[in-house]
């Protein structure tokens, strides 16, 4: 209601929502600092500012898991890349062995594309013991064989004792994007629903705990996993499937603002549908951390239409990795550009981009 002498209270509100929505990340600091790798906001910042302005060009402006490649014979593969400098290196569930095959094959099945073969390079610390990077290695090769890849070339490299922190890993991926697959947040339209694949936050907790320096401890394992086949699934059960993103660093909520402002639509959450394990609960709640922002090594947002979810979800649930699959959202038109979640308290709230480095060194 206004008085007649200003504004009123919902165009107030309207005009600090606009006001959200257009916020760009921008990059203040002169040097560079473990928020730039954690998938938030001062991530966002640092690829705008340094790596884009540098490297643009048409097949990188998608800013998606990976690059989709046109070959001479009208047939598309999807290539990734990524990094893994996690702490420790083992922890319940999983090891960086374990994370460096499933994050890229992942990315790979994000872009639609089957994946059937990586690249492996190793930074390796002077005075690594090559029992462990045997143990490391032989966890590589049982994912790849999992996710049904080949690794079919690398790069060794050894540096100083203490230029590194025992072992990082990079891999890069391909895979063949069958025929008739096309997601993008492009495609995405109001009224579309968005559906997890199964619990948030189970990774970056276990990481988290798993370093013993919180004095906490709880049941959680890692849920580290190639999602390659059950996105497969997916797009057999559900066609016309818009867009798909796995919430690595930064969690649910960085990929839904992501999609947000590259569809410039509203990405609406409910909070009492997200499927979140109490002991993950429990220990986000000790740490005063939000799921929505924990890190996930094998889970996927999905974004599906209307009429297609019931049989995404039944297909989901049919598959080991997809038996938690939940709705947790809607796409809506407006307000354009921002991520708002329905409390369980019936209000409602923006969900903002990660800020900061809440759980570093998780992947």
């Amino acid at each position: 209601m206004s008085d007649g002498d200003g504004p009123s209270r919902e165009d107030i509100v309207l005009d600090r929502i606009e006001a959200f929505r257009r916020r760009r990340p921008r990059l203040l600091e002169e040097a560079v600092n473990s928020a730039h790798g954690a998938g938030g906001k001062a991530s966002a910042a640092l690829i705008d500012a340094v790596f884009l302005e540098a490297f643009r060009n048409d097949t990188l402006a998608p800013m998606a898991d990976g690059a989709l490649l046109p070959l001479p014979s009208g047939e598309r593969l999807a290539f990734s890349t990524d990094s893994f400098v996690v702490k420790p290196l083992r922890f319940p569930g999983g090891s960086i062995g374990h994370l460096a095959v499933h994050g890229t094959v992942n990315d790979v099945a994000m872009m639609g594309g089957i994946p059937q073969w990586i690249s492996a390079a190793f930074v390796l610390e002077e005075g690594f013991p090559i029992a462990e990077l045997r143990e490391i290695v032989a966890d590589m090769a049982e994912a790849a064989a999992a996710a049904g890849v080949q690794i079919v070339t690398g790069d060794t490299k050894v540096v100083n004792k203490g230029a590194a922190d025992g072992v990082y890993i990079s891999t890069a991926g391909v895979g063949v994007v069958p025929a008739g697959v096309e997601l993008g947040a492009d495609k995405v339209k109001p009224g579309d629903k968005v559906i997890v694949s199964g619990r948030i936050g189970d990774h970056g907790i276990a990481v988290m705990l798993a370093r013993g320096e919180l004095g906490i401890t709880a049941d959680v394992e890692s849920d580290t996993a190639p999602l390659g086949e059950l996105v497969q699934i997916l797009l057999a059960a559900a066609p016309n499937t818009r867009w798909l993103r796995d919430p690595t660093r930064g969690g649910v909520a960085t990929v839904c603002n992501e999609l947000a402002k590259a569809s410039e639509l509203h990405v609406s959450l409910d909070e009492a549908a997200l499927p979140v394990q109490n002991a993950v609960n429990g220990a986000c709640e000790i740490l005063g951390i939000d799921a929505l922002y924990v890190a996930n090594e094998g889970k996927f947002v999905a974004i599906v239409p209307a009429d297609e979810t019931a049989a995404a979800l039944a297909a989901l649930r049919a598959h080991p990795l997809g038996e938690k699959a939940a709705v947790i959202g809607e796409i809506h038109e407006e307000p354009p550009g921002i991520v708002i979640i329905n409390t369980v308290f019936g209000g409602t709230r923006i969900v903002d981009m990660l800020v900061g480095d809440p759980l570093p060194r998780i992947c």
